[in-house]
Formats: structure tokens, sequence, C-alpha cells
């Protein structure tokens, strides 16, 4: 189940809040709260609930025994390891044992099958959210949660279990335990979900069928047996439309995720959650390390805290401060999936913010804005095409035919009509990834402080916007089959 599926807005969203407002109590509303999500969560894959149950209670349990241990190092550390070997164990298992026997079978030759593991929706979110609750509690930074239905409902909470922002217990458990609403909460969580909601339906999707028509779905490029036919098709594509479908997809990922963010943050306002910010309009950066603390903030904010900083960070010299860098990139290239080109793409920023670090960094500061900014976005565009295929002969061959090596042409009647049919189109979704929007918003709260005619044309906005942005949206979705969500195979 997707948070841009009818189902979900009109039936399960609606009945969710209901029962919970319902509920007389906080247990009692915790208590909903866990059941719509076990319910979400096993939403077409029943079997894999137990597996997040599975997770969390182990957790639960070895951090009760680090909390009991305090005095005890030695025992609190051998829990820590337990409760490490368990989360990573089973996240290797599911997401990457294939991929290992792959290579494997590869390197040396061996005549063996390779068995194909389905890998568990959002496994890589709730995993790291429980592994950053268990290392909080050894740290002493939380205190051990008694109860285990609250460690399950941490780790479960449909808003964000499936694909982020990566909540950690610390910044939740009081919420867990005791939180309040009101209507003003309410209406901006809505209206949070509407602008999500909008951004998905209408403009992600729209740019990833166009990214899809000119590169090739993911389910095309992903049958082996076509592998001849899919590279003749992307050698014949002609150089200005693999430039516009590679945009359209580094504004589809962009839009794709940030509405998921957007909907996750204002579905727990809702109710009382107040998740961190996933996102802050990245594409405004003007360097590579500034777009890495703008981009899917949650989980850049969990590899310096749990990988980087334990390394040692930038405090044994440089030799080691790049090691480092090296490592926390490897793994957040491996993070967002179990292939070599996710591998490529995080070392590709790494030797950027390498660069950044030993070289670039004072020169991008002093150069003109504009410059540095066309700097990030081409670093970035480029690193889409690396992203996107999973195969790097496809890589090779978007990259050159991006500069007509493969005597594909310029452009073709097919492309330019392509182009010019989307350019309004594109002006909005580019406009959508700026803050724009948000600065008119607040120019209008500033003016409608002192004219009356603007704060009644404000308040008008704010009732009008959510709503219209829900029938956009729904009419969108009625009969539309493509609306996927890129981060769910993360």
């Amino acid at each position: 189940m997707v948070f841009s599926n009818l189902f979900f807005i009109y039936m399960f969203l609606p009945l969710s809040l209901i029962a919970y407002f319902l509920a007389k109590d906080i247990k009692a509303k915790n208590i909903v709260l866990l059941c719509f999500s076990l319910f979400f969560y096993a939403w077409g894959e029943p079997k894999y609930v137990f597996i997040l149950i599975a997770e969390a209670f182990a957790d639960y349990v070895l951090a009760l025994a680090i909390e009991k241990n305090r005095k005890d190092k030695k025992k609190a550390k051998l829990a820590l390891i337990g409760a490490v070997a368990v989360d990573l164990g089973l996240l290797c298992i599911f997401k990457y044992l294939t991929f290992i026997l792959g290579n494997v079978k590869n390197i040396t030759g061996a005549q063996f099958e390779v068995m194909q593991i389905a890998l568990p929706i959002g496994i890589s979110f709730y995993t790291f959210q429980l592994l950053s609750y268990v290392v909080d509690v050894y740290r002493g930074e939380v205190e051990a949660q008694k109860d285990f239905t609250y460690v399950l409902l941490y780790a479960s909470l449909f808003h964000q279990c499936i694909a982020g922002p990566i909540v950690r217990y610390q910044d939740v458990c009081r919420e867990i335990v005791s939180r309040k609403t009101d209507l003003n909460q309410i209406s901006k969580g809505i209206t949070r979900f509407a602008v999500g909601l909008g951004k998905k339906a209408l403009l992600a999707n729209v740019c990833g069928e166009i990214a899809d028509m000119v590169l090739l779905s993911d389910s095309a490029l992903a049958v082996a047996a076509d592998y001849e036919k899919n590279l003749a098709l992307l050698q014949s594509r002609p150089a200005l439309g693999l430039w516009f479908g590679v945009l359209m997809y580094m504004l589809q990922i962009y839009l794709d995720f940030s509405a998921y963010s957007d909907m996750a943050i204002g579905m727990g306002q809702m109710i009382g959650f107040h998740y961190k910010e996933n996102f802050d309009y990245p594409y405004m950066s003007k360097s590579v390390g500034e777009f890495w603390r703008r981009w899917h903030m949650s989980l850049g904010s969990f590899f310096r805290d749990y990988v980087y900083i334990p390394l040692g960070g930038n405090r044994k010299g440089m030799a080691r401060t790049i090691f480092n860098m090296f490592v926390v990139w490897a793994l957040t290239g491996l993070w967002h999936g179990a292939s070599w080109n996710f591998v490529l793409w995080g070392l590709y920023f790494f030797v950027f913010l390498v660069l950044e670090r030993l070289f670039l960094g004072e020169k991008l500061k002093k150069a003109p804005p504009a410059v540095s900014h066309i700097y990030l976005l081409v670093i970035v565009y480029f690193g889409w095409v690396l992203f996107r295929f999973r195969n790097l002969g496809f890589v090779g061959t978007v990259l050159k035919g991006m500069f007509g090596l493969n005597a594909n042409g310029f452009t073709s009647f097919e492309i330019s009509a392509l182009v010019k049919n989307n350019i309004f189109f594109l002006i909005v979704a580019i406009i959508a990834a700026t803050p724009v929007v948000k600065y008119v918003g607040k120019l209008l709260n500033s003016v409608s402080k002192t004219n009356p005619y603007a704060a009644v044309f404000n308040v008008t906005r704010k009732i009008i916007v959510p709503v219209a942005l829900l029938i956009l949206s729904t009419m969108s979705l009625v009969g539309d089959s493509y609306n996927p969500f890129l981060y769910f195979q993360f």
C-alpha cells in the first residue's frame, strides 16, 4: 500500500484517524496506531510483518539487557553486539545475500544456483531505526523502553516505516507515551499531506512516465533476456531525448521521495508526532557537501552519528578522515541497493566531497553563486545516470548517447514534440523543487498581518489549496496505473 493509493487516502487513513480520535486515552490510541500500522505493513505481503515483529522484539530484549547491565560494560557491550548482529544480519540476508552469492559465483566460476530472496518493503528504514534505538540506549542517551508494544509501534508506525524519514527513538520517545494535538496542528498536517500528495500524483508520476518513455522502465531493464534489445533502444535515442529523460528522472526522484516525507510528516502532525524534516531544497545547493546536508537528511545524520563519528570523524588526521569518508559513502551507496552501480554512485560523491575538502571548498565559497550552483547541478545530474541503471553497460551507452557518440543524432520529430509538449510542465516541476512557493507563502503571511484584504485571501488560500490538491490528485490517480514510490525498493 502506498500513500498515493486511493484506498489509502479515502479508506485506510480516514478510518485510522476516526478510530484514533475515538480512543479514550494514550494507551488506547497507541493500540489503534499499532493495529493499523501492522495491517498497513502486512498489506500485500503479510508474512514479512513477522520479520519486523521479531526484529523489534530482539532489540527490545537486548536494550533491556543493556539497561540492566549499566555497570557491567562487558555484558552491555555483548548485548549491543547481539543487536547489531541481529539487525544487520537480517538486512544482509534479505537485501544483500543474493548480491553477494552472485558476485562469488562470477568471481570463482563456481557452479551453483543463486537463490532469489524477496526484499521486505522498508527493511532498510526500520532496521536503521531499531539499530539507532539500541545504540542510543547503550550510549545512555535514552532509557530502554519497558513496554514492547511501544518499541514495536516506533518501528512499525505506518507514517514512516516504509520509506522514512529515518526517525530516531530519542526524537519521538516522549511523544510515543504522551502527546497532544489541536485543530491548528491537524490543519497544518492535512495541508502538508495534501502538498505531498499533489507533488507525488501531479508532478513526480508525470516526470517518471516521461523518464521511462525515453530511458526505459526499471521493469523493462531488469529482464536479462532483453539486454541487447534494450541496449539498442537506448543507443537509438537522440541526444536531446537522453538529456531530457535524465532531467525528468532527476526531478522525479526528488519530487517522489520528498513527497513521501511530506505526507509522513503531515500524518504525524495530525496526531501529535513531530518528525524532523528530510529535505531542504537540495537542488538549491552550491556544493556537494551542502547538497548532502539537504538531501535525505535523516540518512545523512544516521551515517554521521553512527558510522563516521565512531570511526574517528575528522579527529585523527586527513588520511584517516578520507578513509572514514570512503567507508561512509560506500555504505551510503550500498544502502540504496544491492548493486555495484549504487556503490559506485556513493563513491562518485565521495570523490567530489574529498576534492571539496582538499581543494575546491574555498574556491566554491568565493565563486559567483551561479557558478557554484551550476557546478553542483552538473555533478548531481550525471550522478543520477549512474543511480538509474543497475547494468553499467546501460550507463556507458546513455552517457555516450548524450554527446552523440552512438551515431544517434541530436533530436527527432518524436523527441522534439515530447519536449515542446511538456515545456510548461517542466517549468512547474522545476519551481516545485525550489523554495519559491514557500517564500510566496511567507510573504502572504507577512502582508496579511497589516492588510485586511490580504488576510482574507490568505485564509481562503489555506482552505482552498489543500482541497484543490486533493481533488486534482484524485482525478490524476483514478485509472492511472503508473504510481510507484521509488524509495520502496531501498
